[in-house]
């Protein structure tokens, strides 16, 4: 990376959180139930957690504080009735901040998220909807934001009843998107056949966005914390994690071991490298690594393309903040501006920087090569 800006074995986590509490110290100025939050924050708080640093996670606390507001469990901004997964995403972080102060606000509010995901249509063969008003698809996305808080809810509260349909729901999303040539998985699928994006054989979504993949990866790696060893089908998922792990590693750009926006198109022209989908990936990787789900030899190739993703994406501002370059800000199907999938469409969408996916990716990356460490 560019020496001016420190070195790669440096303590990246803890910087990173540093520049967020400054630079945000109201983490939602917009003050909306977003999944953003519980992505980045859920990113500070492990790595509060892993430095014993308080006010790591306290920051986090006040910044959730201020949606949750009677003890009921009542969220500002949230509506269970639109039985949306992008919603449910914090509930992970409502199950965090009630074993840490006890606060029955937190939990009640984890009860509601958990009762609105087991209201969420399903397609045929059991999968959730990604949200009520895209019926019949699934999206990568959804398996980082409803189902590995349906794990992790069951966890925490002593419930094992539901711990099947988690398992169903990994297996099933993989089934649906998985393309059999490349052994990669498409951003979403139609089960119904009917939307304009979708192949009218298979359903699928005309391309691979590396970020979908990401999330599905860290949600494979992240829901194994909190399933039985013995449950039907969790070596499966483990199949299906590393299966993808050697697809992506195909696909890597070959001078830096990143992932380009469109997964597997790097030559294509205006096609670029990615901060989110990269990190998100590589931080699934050096998890599952350190967890021992990962199979083969990964450790060169981790441990350079984190230094080419410092390289590729990392800035540092005047005051010494971490910036992190080259994020697509929102990627998607359908709704009201016709997002048809193709490469174009793809290409479209802005690039930015410091968006708060993008960052919670980097933290959770910084976090793993800490552990590595």
């Amino acid at each position: 990376m560019y020496q001016g800006y420190g070195d790669p074995n440096d303590d990246w986590a803890t910087r990173g959180v540093q520049t967020l509490m400054k630079r945000d110290p109201v983490f939602n100025k917009l003050y909306n139930w977003s999944y953003d939050d519980g992505t980045c924050l859920g990113a500070v708080w492990q790595i509060g957690k892993l430095k014993h640093d308080k006010k790591m996670l306290e920051y986090v606390r006040w910044n959730f504080d201020r949606y949750v507001y009677d003890e009921a469990g009542h969220v500002k901004g949230y509506d269970p009735s639109k039985l949306s997964q992008d919603d449910i995403c914090n509930g992970k972080m409502m199950i965090e901040l009630y074993e840490y102060t006890k606060d029955i606000k937190f939990k009640h509010a984890a009860d509601t998220m958990f009762k609105e995901l087991r209201e969420i249509p399903r397609t045929k063969s059991g999968t959730f909807w990604h949200k009520k008003w895209y019926p019949n698809q699934v999206w990568l996305d959804g398996l980082y934001m409803g189902s590995v808080f349906y794990a992790k809810y069951q966890h925490a509260f002593g419930i094992d009843k539901y711990y099947d349909d988690v398992v169903h729901q990994f297996l099933t999303a993989y089934a649906d998107t998985v393309d059999e040539k490349t052994g990669l998985c498409y951003h979403a699928y139609d089960e119904s056949r009917e939307m304009y994006w979708a192949d009218k054989k298979t359903g699928h979504s005309p391309h691979f966005w590396s970020r979908a993949i990401g999330w599905f990866m860290m949600a494979m790696v992240d829901v194994l914390e909190y399933l039985p060893k013995d449950v039907d089908g969790r070596d499966q998922i483990i199949a299906n994690y590393n299966s993808l792990a050697k697809a992506l590693r195909k696909v890597a750009d070959p001078a830096t071991g990143l992932w380009y926006q469109v997964t597997d198109e790097g030559n294509r022209p205006i096609n670029y490298l990615e901060q989110s989908g990269s990190s998100l990936i590589l931080a699934a990787l050096a998890k599952g690594q350190r967890l021992g789900y990962l199979e083969g030899d990964w450790d060169s190739f981790i441990d350079d393309a984190w230094v080419h993703s410092l390289e590729q994406f990392i800035t540092i501002t005047a005051e010494g903040y971490v910036n992190t370059n080259h994020t697509c800000q929102v990627g998607g199907l359908g709704g009201a501006n016709h997002r048809d999938g193709t490469y174009a469409y793809y290409m479209s969408e802005p690039v930015i920087s410091n968006d708060h996916k993008g960052y919670g990716a980097f933290l959770y990356l910084a976090y793993e090569m800490e552990r590595r460490k």
